[in-house]
């Protein structure tokens, strides 16, 4: 079974989601200096922030979550006094940074700000359940099965899948941690890559069913899930391998019918390598397979929004007929080669179905399949 998409809404440090396309096919990067007082203790000097907000502003990811899906739901003209509208929210960090603040202060956060239900329902009066789960940076791709499920099952008339996240102090802690000398941008896939940079996203898509009475972005093939649980941080080529099956047998599509793959792309030394391992095996034919691109070299890591991010980037290379250049990348890994990146300008292209890639810590994958309706 398939289902629709209907309306959409998307924010990142490059604008909405028209914006956020225009510049990726410009091939432009997101990151400048991160503007925190502490940014050298955290030894991190750069991020992908949006520029209306300070990073790591406690409840800013909530308010960024619930615009999106009320203008979302807007767009697909959606009335939940009329229909039964549900809402599938995922988030890797949540509202971390609430936490952080109020433990700065000695003081707790209440267990129903860490969720984003009141956000949503005061955003999108009457709606008649509102999930959120945490999936690391699948959590967007798990929230559009959910999603798709309670749409094609009937148990919604639509439902909407969001996902947001911004910056913390700790994850920005934890990279500076690692990091010998501090990034200054993400470089997907390239030999020279630096390794992680955050950034802050958010996005909404109304999800429908076949018949819906009203403007269509795309089709929803199906999306293919995979918890391996092999490692706390390592990914595993075999788990995301089976995420990749199952989206292709949940949806009835076949590799080869892959034009663009919008792919996960950290810039990492485990994930880059793993990931082309698992294209090469699952999707790439003899002629190099699909064209590959990936979104963030421009918009940084953006957590639990980065499948919903990819999505909207899907649907418009479906609508625009290109394919944006991979930003930052330069010299292809190893595991790389014989891939189809796209490099340097953005690639025309008449994809039949594209593929959108998110893998997150301990192997909670998430694979969609999108094609033109």
């Amino acid at each position: 079974m398939t289902a629709l998409l209907a309306g959409s809404a998307v924010r990142t440090c490059l604008g909405d989601g028209a914006g956020t396309f225009a510049a990726l096919l410009r091939g432009e990067c997101g990151a400048r200096p991160l503007p925190l007082a502490d940014a050298a203790a955290l030894n991190v000097s750069a991020a992908y922030h949006m520029p209306d907000g300070e990073p790591a502003t406690p409840f800013r990811a909530a308010r960024l979550l619930a615009g999106c899906v009320a203008e979302a739901a807007r767009r697909a003209g959606l009335d939940p006094a009329r229909q039964r509208v549900a809402v599938v929210a995922g988030t890797g960090l949540g509202e971390l940074p609430a936490v952080e603040d109020r433990a700065l202060n000695g003081t707790a956060v209440a267990a129903d700000d860490l969720h984003f239900g009141g956000a949503v329902r005061a955003a999108l009066p009457g709606v008649a359940e509102v999930t959120t789960l945490s999936g690391a940076c699948s959590a967007g791709g798990h929230a559009l099965a959910l999603a798709q499920d309670l749409v094609e099952l009937g148990e919604a008339d639509a439902a909407v899948a969001a996902a947001a996240d911004t910056m913390t102090r700790s994850m920005l802690a934890m990279i500076g941690k690692v990091a010998p000398v501090p990034a200054r941008r993400v470089r997907p896939f390239d030999r020279d890559r630096g390794g992680v940079l955050l950034g802050e996203g958010a996005a909404a898509f109304v999800v429908v069913p076949e018949g819906w009475r009203g403007p269509v972005s795309a089709r929803l093939a199906g999306t293919g899930l995979s918890c391996d649980a092999r490692h706390e941080t390592a990914p595993d080529p075999h788990g995301i391998r089976r995420s990749m099956r199952d989206a292709f047998e949940r949806s009835g599509r076949e590799p080869a019918d892959v034009g663009v793959v919008v792919a996960h792309g950290t810039g990492t030394a485990l994930n880059d390598p793993a990931e082309c391992l698992a294209l090469h095996e699952e999707v790439a034919g003899p002629g190099g397979g699909p064209l590959v691109t990936a979104v963030k070299g421009a918009v940084g890591h953006t957590s639990g929004a980065a499948a919903l991010i990819n999505l909207d980037v899907g649907v418009r290379v479906l609508a625009h007929g290109a394919a944006p250049p991979v930003v930052g990348l330069r010299r292809v890994l190893e595991e790389g080669e014989g891939l189809r990146f796209v490099r340097g300008e953005p690639a025309r292209c008449a994809p039949g179905l594209v593929q959108l890639n998110a893998f997150g810590f301990g192997g909670v994958n998430a694979v969609t399949l999108l094609e033109a309706v």
